[in-house]
């Protein structure tokens, strides 16, 4: 009896994260979806996600590269001197036309206020909007809605006259109050607020004597934290890479962003008769500017993923 334990094959115990993951994964089957099927979604997700990273990968390939050798050699692969260090020091050392730690600091500022501006005031009407009966309502929402009909410049003029008047032209609020208004946003809080804050959860904290107020920030608030984040992040890196808007409202050099900073400084190179050539010293600094995005992306990811799974599953 002893020897027959002893000999006993000894196999490896599933770790409790691999468990996990085998109980929660789902049948194909109970999709309705064949497995050739899935392999060529995965094929059509893979070659998508090649094109994606394709123009990250050369723009990093490029910063590497020397002028000369950004025209002579292939763009998609190292060509030595590696000097990426270099044009590094370069990006942040040179002081044409503006700083670029100043364009980045400015930026940062906008985004962040616009981004935690469009959360807030989006998660307060996608709430009320899932959870309040109120005369109106729907017309109310699809006038918010019919903005997204509308192109950007067509708000560009009236924008500018209206802040020309308030006084608001080449001012921090002047650019980062646009961003805030965000109807998609709108859109995504009242999907999220319908599917994921119980009604019957709202009732019982109004039986306990709770105010409208207390039971959004202590109920509704940590339950919509996926949407939260997510919403957060999409009104960010829109107010991180917009251009039109700072290049429309605002004329100040030490107000300028990002993208308003990179383009003079690819318009610098295109002037007839201009003896430095900007164009990997603009390819590199974009390489550091996209940078945050994609830290940013990395670990908030996880929320990002429920907050868009919840949405397309309730919308």
């Amino acid at each position: 009896m002893s020897t027959a334990v002893l000999n006993r094959p000894v196999t490896a115990r599933p770790s409790r994260r691999a468990s996990r993951r085998a109980n929660d994964a789902v049948p194909l089957r109970l999709y309705g979806v064949r497995r050739r099927t899935v392999n060529i979604v995965t094929l059509l997700c893979a070659l998508f996600a090649v094109f994606t990273l394709i123009p990250i990968w050369w723009i990093f390939v490029s910063s590497t590269k020397t002028v000369p050798n950004l025209n002579s050699t292939f763009g998609f692969w190292f060509a030595g001197p590696f000097v990426l260090w270099d044009n590094l020091k370069d990006v942040f050392s040179n002081d044409e036309s503006g700083s670029f730690l100043q364009w980045m600091e400015n930026t940062a500022i906008y985004a962040a206020a616009g981004a935690v501006g469009a959360t807030v005031l989006s998660a307060m009407a996608g709430y009320g909007f899932a959870r309040f009966n109120f005369r109106g309502r729907t017309a109310l929402f699809l006038f918010i809605m019919a903005a997204l009909l509308i192109p950007i410049a067509a708000f560009a003029v009236p924008l500018y006259l209206v802040y020309a008047k308030v006084h608001l032209d080449s001012t921090a609020p002047g650019i980062f109050i646009p961003f805030m208004v965000s109807p998609v946003s709108v859109y995504l809080m009242r999907v999220y607020a319908g599917g994921s804050v119980p009604q019957e959860m709202l009732d019982a904290a109004r039986i306990d004597g709770a105010g409208e107020a207390r039971i959004f920030l202590r109920v509704a608030v940590p339950l919509m934290v996926p949407a939260l984040v997510t919403v957060f992040m999409l009104n960010f890196v829109a107010a991180w890479n917009n251009y039109f808007l700072p290049f429309i409202v605002n004329n100040s050099a030490r107000l300028y962003t990002l993208t308003q900073g990179l383009a003079i400084w690819m318009n610098h190179t295109n002037i007839a008769g201009s003896t430095e050539d900007f164009t990997v010293l603009t390819i590199t600094a974009g390489m550091v500017t996209i940078t945050p995005l994609i830290l940013m992306f990395l670990v908030l990811q996880r929320y990002w993923r429920s907050g868009l799974l919840l949405g397309g599953m309730t919308g």
